[in-house]
This record gives structure tokens, sequence and C-alpha cells, in this order.
């Protein structure tokens, strides 16, 4: 419980120097069309740009292509959006999660609903996804870049 009071609070801290927030953030970066693109076709926007705080596990674009041939586009359309939103909202926790909260074994619920693991044998990782770049501010919480999109568990 003190460890998610610090981390709330350590968050709230961070977000107040930070002048964007999440979606702006990751525009700004210039590595996240394909997830700023997703975020736009599963109607996230308003959400990531709202209140937080939020924790993004963002994949960046190469992680994206790494996807089999035919993913993304089957993803962006229409008729997938409930897949769509699945996958993306299981790459956010609310409240701000920094890199220095983190402990082997730990797990946190995503928005999705399943929890992600965190381990830190060889590197921090989120699931089986590399954290590349850790603790990114923006004004509504902050970015973790993985290099692998990460799916939620089959229900």
């Amino acid at each position: 419980m003190t460890t998610a009071a610090t981390a709330m609070l350590a968050g709230a801290a961070m977000a107040q120097d930070a002048k964007q927030d999440i979606i702006d953030t990751a525009v700004a970066a210039g590595d996240f069309t394909t997830l700023v693109a997703a975020v736009q076709a599963a109607g996230l926007v308003d959400t990531l740009k709202g209140e937080g705080l939020f924790t993004v596990f963002a994949p960046n674009d190469a992680a994206f292509a790494a996807l089999p041939a035919g993913t993304v586009d089957t993803l962006l359309k229409p008729e997938n959006k409930d897949q769509l939103v699945s996958i993306l909202t299981y790459h956010v926790v609310r409240g701000a999660v920094m890199s220095s909260d983190l402990t082997e074994g730990m797990m946190a619920a995503t928005v999705q609903g399943a929890n992600v693991t965190f381990t830190l044998d060889g590197g921090a990782k989120v699931d089986d996804a590399n954290i590349t770049k850790a603790d990114i501010a923006a004004s509504n919480g902050v970015i973790h870049v993985i290099d692998k999109v990460i799916m939620p568990p089959a229900k």
C-alpha cells in the first residue's frame, strides 16, 4: 500500500512538471505513429488526453512492424474495434508506475482488466516486452517505451 501511495505521489509531482498529455507526448516523440493511429481507431484519444494518472506501456513503431504481416491493418478495421480496444487497454495501468517502483514478479491491473507482470532479471520487462526507455513524463501520467506489442490473455 505504501509503495502504491508513493508511486501516486511521485507520479503527481512528475506530472505537474510535464506540459503535454500522453497523446501529445507520443506524437511529439515521432516513433509512435502506429500506436497513435491505433488509439485513434479505437476511440481512446480523449481518454488518454484526459485526467489521469495513467501509465502507458507504449510499443514503438518497430514493435508494431514486428507483428505478423497484415495484423495492424486487420486490427484497424472498424469491425475489429473491440479487439483493438482490448489490446490497447492492456497496455495501460491506472496511476503512475515509475520504473523505480518495479519489483521482481510485481503485477499490476490493466485498464483492460487482466494483470501484467514485471520482471527485472536481464532488464525491466512488462510481460515479455523489454522496457527500452522508462519514465517519460506526461501531464497526465507516464510512458514506458516497450519493444513488443503485449497481448492480453485469452478469456
